[in-house]
């Protein structure tokens, strides 16, 4: 009797999956859906080629950066825009988090930590900074990366947690101003500079001082580029 041929490897699927999340997020990222427009499951897979199930795995990982919100027996929508007092209050928080576990990071940083930091800062330097999200998705991951790591590395679990909670509000604060490519990166990476040196000085007081001098710098960028956000620009975080 000649053997059953094996199922198809999980690799695969997970590729699969991969490519439509990669798909979707990049069809969101620029501008192809408005705020509050509401998306098919069925329509979108159509599209695509696929089935739904990968479709709808797919919105379930873009759901947690906050760019898309589930309506109850309805399915998926394009989430809107921060309000500006969302995003005054979105920063404030990140001061409140970000720099305190700047400063707790400053006291227990080892050199995997510092290394792994200024290869963000590198990575951020040689990615392409738009205009469309396949050009600076490789700076955004850096970037969004550095402050998972730096958060994490405060040593308080719960602390890390919140980030993580707030990091999905960060992405719709960063993500949804989008069209001409990131417009800030030189200031960001010169940021993210001063960060790893008051971390390698192991200087608490300075490393929280340099994030909050980068999260203010921030904040008024992004008051500057909602004035021009109708022809699209994408700030760091």
């Amino acid at each position: 009797m000649t053997p059953r041929s094996v199922p198809p490897s999980r690799p695969a699927r997970e590729s699969l999956a991969d490519s439509v999340h990669a798909s979707l997020l990049a069809w969101l990222m620029d501008g192809n859906a408005r705020p509050g427009e509401s998306l098919s499951i069925d329509g979108l897979a159509r599209t695509l080629g696929v089935s739904p199930t990968p479709v709808r795995e797919a919105m379930a990982r873009i759901e947690g950066t906050g760019l898309v919100e589930r309506v109850a027996m309805r399915g998926y929508r394009v989430a809107g825009l921060l309000s500006p007092r969302e995003v005054e209050e979105l920063m404030d928080a990140r001061l409140l988090l970000e720099c305190h576990n700047a400063a707790a990071a400053a006291a227990r940083v080892d050199e995997d930590l510092l290394d792994r930091l200024a290869d963000t800062v590198r990575r951020m330097e040689e990615a392409p900074k738009g205009p469309s999200f396949a050009d600076y998705q490789d700076y955004h991951r850096a970037d969004n990366e550095f402050h998972r790591l730096l958060n994490r590395a405060g040593g308080n679990t719960f602390l890390a947690e919140a980030f993580e909670a707030l990091n999905g509000q960060v992405q719709r604060f960063r993500l949804r101003l989008v069209g001409d490519g990131v417009t800030d990166a030189e200031m960001a990476i010169v940021e993210h500079g001063a960060l790893v040196r008051a971390l390698r000085a192991r200087d608490a007081a300075a490393a929280a001082e340099r994030m909050r001098e980068h999260l203010e710098a921030v904040r008024a960028r992004a008051i500057a580029d909602s004035a021009a956000v109708g022809h699209g620009s994408a700030t760091g975080s």
